[in-house]
């Protein structure tokens, strides 16, 4: 016999007044690890991760082999650019249209602007 219905019986069988069931407090972990995650400010750095497994899709094979993102800070997205004519064309060219790709990916709260540095 389990020990809380035991203890169930056996305060039945003297009479004592019920006890109240605590609530149950059980959660999906989908919706669990999510709080989580923001408790414990992880959140960015998965987003973090996302944006760098999925940068060769966005911006094409060629700017992914000479580029690559760094870090996610406060929606900012940094990308380190081998070349500095690449960099011009990213930054003078292709800064809005890589922009909007990763906007519309990911959401405006998530990546607010992209910042390139040559090394």
């Amino acid at each position: 016999m389990k020990p809380s219905l035991r203890a169930a019986v056996i305060a039945e069988w003297r009479g004592l007044p019920e006890r109240r069931m605590r609530a149950d407090r059980w959660q999906l972990p989908a919706e669990l690890v999510p709080k989580m995650m923001q408790r414990l400010g992880l959140r960015e750095r998965l987003h973090e991760t996302e944006v760098i497994e999925t940068w060769s899709k966005i911006v094409g094979e060629f700017i992914a082999t000479h580029s690559a993102p760094f870090a996610l800070r406060d929606g900012i997205l940094y990308v380190r650019v081998l070349q500095p004519a690449l960099h011009y064309e990213l930054e003078q060219i292709s800064k809005k249209d890589i922009l909007r790709k990763l906007k519309t990916r990911f959401g405006g709260k998530i990546i607010r602007d992209v910042r390139f540095r040559v090394g």
